[in-house]
């Protein structure tokens, strides 16, 4: 006998296809977005013999980066809420893939600068939106798995690119490697305009609570625990994610392809991170504490994992001390993942885009400052050592003020299924 097939189960089936698939753009999206950052960073031994820059250079190179990024962000929230998530991630990922292929045309440090600014302005939407789209579009329980999934994207972008941006770059050259690369955005995008057609926004267990914009977030306790939160966490993350292959090049002495193995490591290790977060925010959940324990407790767990960081110095090997980095990067992306989480939960959907630029701008403003410090401490003979020992103690500083402005978590919509 034939089962027949409600109309009320095909269309639940199809929006199940649809959230699916919208994690899965939200995670290669995120994956090409880390691998046009990487380039530049992994290249950067035979860039420097090519136009003779050294270690001031490319300093300049991050922290302007930075500088842009936390720019654009400024409107990036109030784009992404006014013209939604499909058009405003979709161009920002145009733009950035050409500015991505420019650098291949860039011979001067102005040249540099100027395409590597508008890459990463454009790049500031990816974070934003993907917050945004999982608030919108994603159950409560499926958000923070969503979140760790689309988080272990960065770790992934980071281990793809330097085992194949580096072969590539020795088989055809340096430009080639930045226009192929850039040329990826363009593939995602005939996916993402079709693929997120048929997404419909999640009814939330009670109407929608205050406006939108800057001055409604900005007079939320809320948005200034993520910020800060962001702000002393993700300086570390820019700083590794910039500078841990030129680290193994100079504490290890390894060359550019022998760098490859111990970076892919490292981060490999940090993809795992994030996806533990969502578990773990599950397990917690499930095991009868409150949206703020166990938001909390992953945090403190996180936190805990990173002090041995400065360890990683002091280690005999190159691979000894990438695992001690990557569990260290394991830890900050578990930690990360529960600020996503944080967001999507417990702040408004209308203003969750703006509230994460605001985040992401505090992160980037401090990304600046430890670049230009990395610089300065490189170039006086200090070393990586003050930054490592300020990194193990962070993650406790951040949860110290996560918990002290926002004493009790609560998710706007905690019974929506």
């Amino acid at each position: 006998m034939a089962q027949t097939v409600r109309p009320g189960d095909a269309a639940d089936a199809g929006l199940e296809r649809s959230r699916n698939l919208l994690i899965a753009l939200l995670f290669f999206g995120t994956i090409i977005n880390y691998v046009d950052r990487q380039v530049l960073s992994l290249l950067k031994p035979t860039i420097s013999a090519e136009y003779g820059w050294g270690d001031a250079e490319f300093a300049h190179f991050a922290s302007a980066s930075q500088l842009a990024a936390a720019a654009a962000l400024l409107f990036v929230g109030w784009l992404i809420d006014r013209f939604g998530v499909r058009i405003a991630y979709g161009a920002a990922v145009v733009v950035w893939s050409v500015a991505g292929m420019a650098h291949a045309v860039a011979g001067t440090v102005t040249q540099f600068v100027t395409a590597r600014v508008v890459l990463v302005a454009a790049e500031a939407v990816n974070t934003p939106a993907a917050v945004k789209a999982a608030a919108q579009f994603l159950p409560l329980k499926r958000r923070t798995m969503a979140a760790g999934i689309v988080n272990t994207a960065p770790n992934l972008g980071n281990i793809i690119a330097p085992l194949t941006v580096v072969p590539f770059a020795v088989a055809f050259g340096w430009k080639a490697a930045f226009l192929v690369t850039g040329a990826l955005g363009f593939i995602w995008l005939a996916f993402w305009i079709f693929g997120t057609q048929r997404l419909i926004p999640v009814p939330r267990a009670a109407p929608a609570t205050g406006t939108g914009g800057y001055r409604a977030a900005l007079a939320d306790r809320k948005t200034w625990a993520i910020a800060g939160a962001k702000a002393i966490t993700d300086m570390f993350w820019w700083f590794f994610t910039f500078w841990l292959p030129d680290l193994f090049h100079k504490v290890f002495d390894l060359s550019q392809s022998q760098l490859v193995g111990p970076t892919a490591l490292a981060f490999s290790l940090a993809a795992l991170g994030a996806l533990t977060a969502g578990k773990l925010f599950g397990v917690l959940l499930g095991g009868g504490r409150s949206v703020n324990a166990a938001r909390k407790l992953g945090m403190l767990l996180y936190a805990l994992i990173i002090l041995p960081i400065p360890l990683a110095l002091t280690a005999d090997s190159a691979w000894t001390a990438a695992a001690i980095i990557g569990m260290a990067l394991f830890a900050h992306q578990g930690f990360s993942t529960n600020i996503f989480g944080f967001a999507a939960d417990a702040v408004p959907a209308q203003r969750v885009a703006t509230v994460m630029a605001i985040g992401a701008i505090a992160g980037n403003v401090a990304g600046f400052g430890i670049q230009e410090a990395t610089g300065r401490l490189l170039t006086g003979g200090y070393g990586y050592a003050p930054l490592f020992w300020v990194a193990a103690f962070a993650y406790l500083i951040a949860l110290a003020w996560i918990h002290l402005l926002v004493p009790r978590i609560f998710a706007e919509d905690e019974t929506t299924a």
